[in-house]
């Protein structure tokens, strides 16, 4: 009887597979992460759905958009008092979140004893899921220390820095729908509900003191580029455009800790005051994006 001979792969010939595997892997992680990061920007979006349906549903009921933020302060644009809960927290029984909102006394400050377990809640619908930050809370320096919850969605306040300007946007022209006190309705937004940001998005990584709980009296907002000042409470909550020589689009190099950005290839979701969700290129032109920001600029507004 003859013994038959069995032939495995010689070394080349294993080589040459793994070589033609590691090809193909590597032209399929491109589409595996477009895909990834088209379903992430997806379910981002469906968040800001929710939050645009909470906040005409909050306007239903009160005939008005929720503050960007409530405080007292003894003068227009002065230092807040407090006590300082935010738009995303009047919204928290629009978006099936009761029991939370109950745990709040909305006329003591956000850092009173009795918010202690309240101020810590992470909430998933303020939450990105491209945004993988592994802390869901953060410290806040300057006052009482206390930590809050981190999110990832923050309200327009118009065109200027919401810290040195959070009752006037620094004039009328220059406001959004959300500032501090703020009281606006849909008659109000005069250039138009779909051409009026209304909440966007915000990152971890270049901005990781954003919640939903409010602007916390008396803290400091440290810069990520170290060439700026500290910002002040407003900028956990709210964030502004900039002139548009200032070309702070979203995703922009400049780091400022109030911009807008994301983790998404190549823009940002946002929230129109039409209810609308809409991705923001980081190529949207400058006058365009600032004009987006305001609710009665009168600037006209191209296709982007």
């Amino acid at each position: 009887m003859t013994q038959s001979k069995r032939r495995g792969f010689t070394l080349i010939e294993l080589l040459v597979v793994i070589a033609i595997i590691a090809v193909l892997i590597s032209l399929l992680l491109p589409a595996v992460q477009k895909v990834r990061d088209t379903a992430l920007r997806i379910n981002c979006g469906n968040n800001l759905k929710q939050i645009g349906l909470a906040l005409h549903s909050f306007h239903g009921v009160n005939d008005r958009f929720p503050s960007g933020f409530v405080s007292g302060s003894a003068t227009v644009d002065g230092v807040g008092t407090g006590p300082g809960w935010g738009w995303a927290a009047y919204l928290l029984p629009h978006i099936e979140q009761s029991n939370l909102s109950q745990q709040i006394d909305f006329s003591k400050d956000i850092r009173d004893p009795a918010h202690a377990l309240a101020r810590v809640q992470s909430v998933r619908t303020y939450l990105c899921p491209a945004d993988s930050q592994t802390n869901t809370t953060f410290a806040i320096s300057g006052g009482n220390p206390c930590d809050v919850a981190f999110a990832n969605y923050v309200a327009v306040g118009g065109t200027h820095e919401v810290t040195d300007y959070p009752d006037t946007g620094n004039g009328s022209i220059y406001q959004g729908i959300f500032l501090r006190n703020s009281r606006v309705r849909v008659a109000d937004i005069r250039d138009g509900t779909s051409n009026t940001l209304a909440i966007g998005e915000r990152a971890n990584r270049r901005s990781p003191m954003t919640t939903w709980v409010g602007a916390v009296t008396g803290c400091t907002v440290p810069p990520i580029n170290p060439n700026y000042g500290s910002e002040g409470p407003p900028v956990l909550v709210l964030a502004n455009t900039g002139e548009a020589v200032d070309g702070r689009v979203p995703n922009n190099a400049l780091d400022h800790v109030e911009d807008s950005t994301s983790l998404h290839i190549h823009g940002v979701n946002f929230l129109f005051a039409d209810g609308s969700v809409r991705p923001i290129q980081n190529t949207i032109k400058p006058v365009i994006w600032a004009a987006l920001g305001t609710r009665s600029g009168g600037e006209p507004i191209d296709d982007w």
